[in-house]
């Protein structure tokens, strides 16, 4: 599916930069590991909640100890 209509960015895209062993932290840095730049931002939302869902299941493999687990949910 096509998560950005501006860069035309599909939400494969997006997971499988996210799932790079250093994977982006911030959707400014998913577009550059994609080679573009964000034109309108209306899928930023998008991206970020894309990257929280790939980010939230590397987590898991994480100890039960892991500070990440603590974290209040995103918004």
């Amino acid at each position: 599916m096509i998560v950005c209509s501006c860069n035309v960015l599909s939400d494969t895209q997006v997971r499988e930069t996210c799932s790079a062993q250093s994977g982006p932290r911030t959707t400014i840095e998913v577009y550059r590991c994609l080679g573009c730049s964000p034109q309108c931002g209306r899928c930023a939302r998008t991206i970020r909640a894309i990257m929280d869902e790939a980010l939230g299941r590397a987590c898991g493999a994480c100890s039960v100890d892991c500070p990440a687990t603590k974290l209040p949910p995103a918004e």
